[in-house]
């Protein structure tokens, strides 16, 4: 792990992405790269001259450099800078594959989807999240925990869970964290289903305090149906009031649809004030990759 990816473009909720990328960092003693993608695309872009673009970028470059100066000067942390030009979701994906970027961490509330509530995740998040290789977290709050001290493992009645649970207890490991293995028992649920749901999370629970991380266990009920699923998992995570990561999967199932972002994945990531870690399963990211 020498590197994190922190997509930058000035806006508030990316200092938070920064913020917690440095936090980060410092756990794993790795460096930074503060990535500004220029998308010379619409019709604003149309407006200026080629001379006044590259102004634009020489403005952008000195603000990036001296965000990235101070911030190494306070942090401690090697902090390197990129601007790069393109399709953001495309350069950013580009840009981690090239670095080797063990995480990428980003603000998700994008302009674009602040505009459009309708939006599950902003397009351009949804399409980074979907086509990396790396752990993207996002980060959709305003206030956060300088560190962590307890990651949330939903766990549900899909198969796929190894993955969540190796990276609980790596990140645990680094961080000196406790892990909250968490199911929700929706009321459209068949018995089969609970009692499949039971097995699994006491089975995940097993398996990490058994690698030495300290594991806490919570099955509970939920009046919401399980398309409504996300919103008592994030409601439980706030009542906790410890918890500072979550760990999900993009994908819950077999999808036919390659990349493809389980819907209930899109809504913690959407709705969650708490940075979410996104993974996609190993058969997915290897799709159409070189």
């Amino acid at each position: 792990m020498n590197n994190i990816l922190v997509p930058y473009d000035f806006d508030p909720q990316t200092d938070q992405a920064f913020d917690q990328a440095i936090h980060l960092a410092k756990h794993i003693g790795c460096g930074i790269t503060l990535l500004y993608v220029h998308e010379q695309q619409g019709f604003l872009a149309s407006l200026f001259s080629q001379e006044q673009k590259e102004e634009i970028l020489e403005r952008i470059s000195d603000q990036m450099d001296a965000v990235a100066a101070n911030m190494t000067i306070k942090s401690g942390v090697d902090i390197g800078v990129r601007i790069e030009m393109g399709r953001v979701y495309s350069v950013i994906a580009d840009v981690a594959n090239e670095t080797d970027a063990a995480f990428i961490v980003m603000a998700t509330r994008s302009h674009e989807s602040s505009m459009n509530k309708s939006l599950l995740v902003g397009a351009n998040t949804s399409r980074i999240i979907r086509s990396a290789r790396c752990p993207v977290i996002t980060i959709g709050g305003k206030n956060h925990y300088d560190g962590c001290r307890k990651i949330m493992l939903p766990v549900d009645h899909y198969s796929d869970v190894e993955q969540k649970v190796q990276w609980a207890v790596k990140l645990a490991g680094i961080y000196g964290a406790q892990v909250n293995v968490a199911a929700a028992l929706c009321r459209d649920y068949k018995e089969r289903v609970r009692e499949k749901i039971r097995t699994k999370a006491d089975a995940v629970h097993k398996m990490i305090s058994k690698a030495g991380i300290g594991c806490s266990l919570d099955i509970f009920e939920t009046e919401a149906v399980e398309k409504e699923a996300a919103r008592s998992l994030l409601d439980y995570a706030k009542k906790t009031g410890d918890i500072d990561l979550i760990i999900i999967m993009t994908q819950r199932g077999p999808s036919i649809i390659e990349f493809f972002v389980d819907p209930q994945a899109q809504d913690i990531i959407r709705r969650s004030e708490i940075p979410v870690m996104s993974i996609v399963p190993h058969e997915a990211s290897g799709k159409g990759k070189k």
